[in-house]
């Protein structure tokens, strides 16, 4: 989707002016009812907090709640908790608003599954859907209404820790699993009793950081805007999100929470987007920090004025805007069209008909960790697991082995499976590497697990075959993770060549979530398998991967730099003036190491090869406005079944912009039997060979184009066609 092309979410409607009477509900007659206090009540959000016995609120929070200054809770889930704050709000206070209940569901509630980064490397948006759809399951069953998920933003840059939680480096992988998630989250009808809000995250360019420092500044131009950072949130717009988070950082100058030009003009105005916007956890109170405000009072008025609804935490817009609003600072029909929009939202979710519908224990229990839940998280795990190389054949290994070495500080770590962001899970549900193995050979197999040292090394020299887990730990990746450097600890790079001189059979998995900068072990280790953070199934789902069960079938949705210089390294780069060569010196490259990736985004392998044979086009010449069909064959050239992740890129020959060598258009999973041959068919129209031209329109210019079509980035076959006809507006 071009940048400026609109698209209306499903509460289209939700912040028009005379809004509807929703599921029995006059918001309109509601809002005339209600004091100034109690419209920036519903315009704060209020914090949880979380013990051993499970979330609870602060001191005074029922108080606020019972004198209508909260409308909404973060982190605050259970049935029974939720039940009791809903009794509040809808038995305790003059109008009987209901509560929201929202949380960080990122991965899953209590069936945690693979870190977002992991599913996008599965190139599977339905088992993404899927794997959303059980979370908001068990997360309604739970007490909650809301999740900040999906995360969409982009970024090239691995140090950034926050890569974990998106789809990697590419636009169109990245729309592809936003829309995924979004429908999973949401379900069919948003009045269904299992449906959940999605939220788009962060508006915008959060992941352009500079530095990959968190938080930090992003200096983009609006072409690059329009190109790479927009067009997920507008495909999660056009997926019908309820609501989108805005970013922490400032984007060219301005604070992203004071940015009327990108909140309302962009997302109101022009995209026509009728959902919420809500802060991120302070970040109104943090428009002083950035020094765009000197007061509370100022910041809430900033904000209020840009366009954000709620308030997650900082308590401004309740405690700082009454006095704005008497004052004449702040017009209150700015407040008046927030609090509809917060009203509308709550009707669509049935609960003015029935507050309670999340919050019965026993739908809880019943829908919670539901072992079909389990088998999905296991389907999902196998297909996110990248298998990056493996010399020699090293896997899969044989079931019959009399002993195994499972060694390595992530092999019997359970908090760590789970990775990053997943407040609602518990360790204690996940399968470790270990427990995995063991299950897989049996009792007939001698399993010797050391975490590392020289335990460790002895434990590998006595075995038959090791399995070497390292990596970065749960907390290692994520929020406020950013890293300097990208290698391994040095204790684990030092545990690992030790190991793979004896000579073993070693397979190496690392557990990760972002790329990291492995080139020495990429030079010695055979066979080398990246796990991410599989989550709560990640010990059977490995041992699937390792012993031959399944194939593996994972991609990179992210290149592998060299070295943390060749950062922000992705496939999709434009030419330049002067092309890297290896011929020639004065080129885009580097004079210390290759420009090119250690992997390149969309590599993995199977246990068999994939041929990629006869590609044909239904024409090489067509207008502008035909489809155009993209035929080719992949053939199993080896003994074992495997599921190709096939890949079709384009790139515009010439064109009055420049664009990149290579863009991602289609992409699917054909599963291959041992010498099987199937016909791949892709259909492209129009907007795929669109561009934003010079004034940032979407074009579609006349030109040759390249098909190109293969396993990975790198691809193998391509063929030409040429668009006929003069210049067109895409729609």
């Amino acid at each position: 989707m071009g940048a400026g092309a609109g698209a209306s979410i499903v509460l289209a409607s939700v912040g028009v002016k005379a809004a509807p009477r929703l599921a029995g509900v006059d918001i309109d007659a509601l809002l005339a009812r209600m004091t100034l206090d109690e419209k920036l009540g519903q315009l704060a959000q209020a914090r949880g907090e979380k013990n051993d016995t499970g979330p609870f609120v602060p001191a005074g929070s029922e108080a606020d709640v019972r004198a209508g200054r909260i409308g909404s809770f973060l982190s605050v889930y259970g049935a029974e908790t939720t039940r009791r704050l809903q009794r509040i709000a809808v038995d305790e206070t003059r109008l009987g608003i209901p509560l929201l209940f929202a949380d960080d569901v990122i991965h899953g509630f209590r069936t945690i599954f693979p870190v977002p980064i992991a599913e996008a490397a599965s190139f599977d948006p339905a088992a993404a859907e899927a794997a959303a759809r059980i979370a908001a399951v068990e997360a309604t069953a739970n007490g909650l209404h809301w999740t900040y998920a999906p995360m969409v933003d982009m970024t090239r840059d691995p140090r950034w820790g926050r890569v974990v939680e998106g789809a990697g480096e590419d636009v169109e992988l990245a729309c592809r699993f936003a829309e995924a998630r979004v429908r999973g989250f949401q379900g069919r009808r948003l009045s269904d009793f299992d449906a959940m809000l999605a939220t788009a995250k962060h508006f915008v360019a959060y992941g352009d950081a500079e530095g990959g420092r968190d938080y930090d500044v992003a200096d983009a131009s609006a072409r690059r805007l329009a190109e790479y950072y927009y067009p997920p949130f507008q495909a999660a717009i056009a997926a019908g999100v309820a609501s989108i988070m805005v970013a922490f950082n400032e984007v060219n100058g301005v604070p992203m929470h004071a940015n009327r030009d990108l909140l309302h003009d962009l997302l109101r105005r022009d995209w026509h987007f009728g959902g919420l916007i809500v802060s991120d956890y302070t970040g109104i109170r943090e428009l002083i920090a950035h020094g765009v405000a000197a007061t509370d009072e100022e910041a809430g008025i900033l904000a209020l004025k840009a366009g954000i609804d709620i308030d997650m935490v900082s308590s401004i817009y309740v405690d700082a805007l009454p006095a704005a609003v008497r004052d004449g600072k702040v017009d209150v029909a700015l407040v008046d069209a927030a609090v509809r929009r917060i009203l509308s939202i709550k009707a669509a979710l049935g609960l003015f008909d029935d507050p309670y519908r999340n919050c019965d224990p026993a739908r809880a229990k019943r829908e919670t960790l539901r072992p079909a839940h389990r088998v999905a998280a296991r389907d999902l795990a196998r297909k996110s697991l990248v298998l990056l190389q493996n010399e020699g054949d090293v896997l899969p290994l044989s079931k019959m082995l009399r002993s195994v070495a499972v060694v390595g500080p992530l092999a019997d770590d359970r908090r760590s499976m789970l990775g990053p962001w997943a407040p609602t899970g518990v360790p204690g549900d996940a399968v470790t590497p270990l427990e995995g193995i063991g299950a897989a050979l049996g009792a007939g197999a001698h399993v010797v697990h050391a975490s590392g040292g020289e335990a460790a090394l002895a434990a590998a020299r006595e075995a038959d075959a090791v399995i070497l887990c390292i990596g970065e730990n749960w907390d290692e990746s994520g929020e406020a993770r950013s890293r300097v450097a990208l290698d391994l600890a040095p204790d684990q790079q030092a545990l690992a060549a030790a190991i793979l001189a004896l000579g073993k059979p070693v397979a190496t998995v690392i557990f990760a979530g972002r790329p990291l900068t492995i080139n020495a072990l990429a030079q010695h280790a055979p066979a080398i398998l990246w796990a991410w953070y599989p989550g709560v199934e990640a010990g059977h789902a490995l041992a699937d991967i390792l012993f031959g069960d399944v194939s593996p079938s994972g991609r990179l949705p992210m290149s592998f730099p060299r070295a943390v210089g060749q950062i922000p390294i992705h496939y999709d780069q434009r030419n330049t003036g002067r092309p890297a060569s290896e011929s020639e010196r004065n080129t885009a490259k580097y004079v210390d190491a290759p420009w090119t990736p250690l992997y390149p985004f969309g590599h993995g392998l199977g246990y068999s090869p994939v041929a990629y044979e006869a590609l044909e086009l239904s024409a090489t010449r067509l207008d502008r406005t035909d489809p155009l069909e993209v035929r080719f064959s992949v053939r199993n050239a080896g003994i074992r079944a495997v599921e190709e992740v096939v890949q079709l890129y384009l790139r515009d020959d010439v064109a009055t912009t420049t664009r990149p060598v290579k863009a991602l258009k289609r992409f699917a999973r054909v599963p291959l039997e041992p010498g099987e041959i199937k016909q791949v068919r892709f259909v492209l129209g129009a907007s795929d060979f669109a561009l934003l031209d010079r004034n940032l329109r979407p074009v579609v210019e006349p030109g040759g184009f390249t098909l190109l079509v293969g396993g990975s980035s790198k691809t193998e076959l391509e063929a030409k066609v040429t668009l006929e006809g003069a210049e067109e507006r895409a729609v």
